[in-house]
C-alpha cells in the first residue's frame, strides 16, 4: 500500500456529510496525510531508525498514533472501560506503552500503514454516523486528566486531529534528520 493509496478515506458508502462533521473529517485527513507523507519511498529499516535525540522512529509514530485513534474512537463508543486506568499500570504496562514508539522485530512499515488506515478508515465512519457530537463520557483516571471530568464526542475528535498533528510535526523532523527529505517545509 502506498501513501498515496492511503491519503484520502474511502466514504463513498457513508452519508452525505457536510458542517462540522465534514470540517473534523478534513482537519483529520490532512494531518494524516502528512503523518504518512513523512513515510514515502522509506524501507523498514528506516522506518524504525532513531534520526534525533529522541526514541521516537517514523514508523513507532505511525503505530503510536493507529493506537491512540483506535482508544479514544472505543471511548466514544465505550467509555473510559476502553482507555483503562493509568493510575494502575505496572512496570511491564508501562515498558509495554513504550514499545508502541517503536518498530519491532517482523513489523513492517506496509504493515503498520495498512493498521492506520483501517483504523481511520473506522473513525471517519463513526465521524459520519455517530448520532450525537454532544455525547459525553467521563474520562479515565490518569494523572494527565482532571478528575471528574467528561468529554463530549466532538472533543475527542479535537483531540484526535491535534495529537495527529503535532506527530506529524515529529515524524517531518525525524524523516528530515534521516535523509533531508521533508513533507511541510
Amino acid at each position: 500500500m502506498t501513501v498515496n493509496e492511503l491519503s484520502t478515506p474511502d466514504l463513498t458508502d457513508a452519508p452525505a456529510i457536510s458542517g462540522e462533521r465534514a470540517d473534523l473529517l478534513a482537519a483529520l485527513a490532512k494531518s494524516r496525510h502528512f503523518l504518512r507523507l513523512t513515510t514515502r519511498d522509506l524501507t523498514d529499516e528506516q522506518a524504525g531508525q532513531r534520526t534525533t535525540a529522541s526514541e521516537l522512529c517514523l514508523g513507532g509514530l505511525i503505530k503510536h498514533v493507529t493506537l491512540v485513534e483506535r482508544r479514544w474512537a472505543d471511548f466514544i463508543l465505550h467509555g473510559p472501560a476502553a482507555m483503562g486506568d493509568a493510575t494502575t499500570m505496572t512496570e511491564a504496562d508501562w515498558a509495554t506503552w513504550a514499545d508502541q514508539f517503536r518498530m519491532q522485530r517482523g513489523e513492517t512499515l506496509a504493515g503498520l500503514l495498512a493498521a492506520y488506515a483501517e483504523v481511520a478508515r473506522r473513525t471517519d465512519e463513526l465521524v459520519a454516523t455517530l448520532p450525537d457530537l454532544d455525547a459525553a463520557q467521563p474520562l479515565p483516571k490518569a494523572p494527565w486528566f482532571e478528575a471528574g471530568a467528561r468529554w463530549s464526542a466532538r472533543r475527542v475528535l479535537m483531540q484526535i486531529v491535534s495529537e495527529t498533528a503535532q506527530h506529524a510535526g515529529h515524524a517531518d523532523i525525524i524523516r528530515e534528520s534521516l535523509d533531508g527529505a521533508k513533507s511541510m517545509g
